[in-house]
């Protein structure tokens, strides 16, 4: 279900990714937007493909390898989408030194904190093979404490989010309240407005992940049986691919969209002013002649 999603994404997206990323000169923001692209592709599909392979046996060794496969693809998409957001407020805060190396150490802190969490979680992590309705699905437990460090980590990287997303809010305040001019008042406005809205976008599809990991977590006794387990956990799943691989590498695609349009407006209003230069030259010639 989870690869199916994420297909059908990929292919509403696919020209514009085209255009937009494999077509233009290739930077940081390239790699980061393929990596967290394409690594939730492949960490996220490898797990279904293993559960639909008959022939693999879903022992309880299997059941905790996809559980470290898919923790270390989704910590590795987490990287490059936390790197995308740093440059971004990078950007937006005038490439102000100060607040640089603000960003790099609250995310180092929030990253290796993850790291240690997904480490300590895969040592004292057990995974067993369920059956429902004869599909055979993998699964994995933790002991009581790391199920509680798990939940903490969730809110740590919310935390994160919702700081980021405040400091994107104060900035674009504080440069509305700050700009005179009529015309580009209006282009750094509908910029700071787009980057504002897909920033929202993202953060509230990571609250509703990090929302139903922690009760899912800290609350077990909610679910009465494997099946109902499955279901939560496959919303959690889609909830995180789409966050990660969709929303996420979204984050880049909206600003280069944007600045296209801008580029085609450009040009477009310059092809009018070259039109009308024209014809008043064409009319000034002949009535002198």
């Amino acid at each position: 279900m989870t690869v199916d999603i994420l297909q059908v994404f990929s292919a509403l997206t696919l020209g514009q990714e085209i255009e937009l990323v494999w077509r233009q000169p290739w930077s940081l923001m390239t790699i980061m937007y393929l990596g967290a692209r394409y690594i939730g592709l492949i960490f996220w599909a490898a797990p279904a493909v293993l559960n639909s392979v008959q022939t693999i046996p879903l022992t309880d060794t299997v059941s905790s390898l996809i559980y470290v496969v898919r923790s270390s693809g989704s910590a590795l998409a987490l990287a490059m989408l936390c790197v995308i957001i740093v440059t971004r407020l990078y950007a937006m805060y005038q490439r102000s030194r100060r607040i640089l190396i603000f960003l790099v150490v609250t995310f180092l802190a929030v990253y290796i904190f993850t790291g240690v969490v997904i480490v300590l979680a895969a040592v004292y992590s057990s995974g067993e093979e369920l059956i429902i309705f004869g599909n055979h699905q993998c699964s994995y437990g933790f002991a009581k404490d790391i199920t509680l460090l798990v939940s903490i980590d969730w809110i740590v990287s919310l935390v994160w989010e919702v700081l980021a997303l405040c400091l994107a809010i104060w900035i674009a305040v504080k440069h509305f309240r700050e700009l005179r001019l009529g015309n580009a008042r209006g282009i750094i406005k509908d910029s700071f407005t787009m980057l504002i809205k897909t920033q929202v976008i993202y953060l509230a599809s990571f609250v509703a992940a990090s929302c139903l990991f922690v009760i899912l977590d800290l609350f077990p006794t909610l679910l009465t049986n494997p099946l109902e387990d499955q279901i939560f956990y496959g919303l959690l799943d889609i909830f995180m691919v789409v966050q990660r691989s969709v929303l996420g590498p979204r984050l880049i695609l909206s600003i280069r969209e944007y600045h296209a349009k801008l580029v085609v407006d450009s040009n477009a209003a310059t092809d009018m002013i070259s039109v009308a230069f024209q014809e008043r030259v064409y009319i000034s010639t002949s009535s002198s002649v």
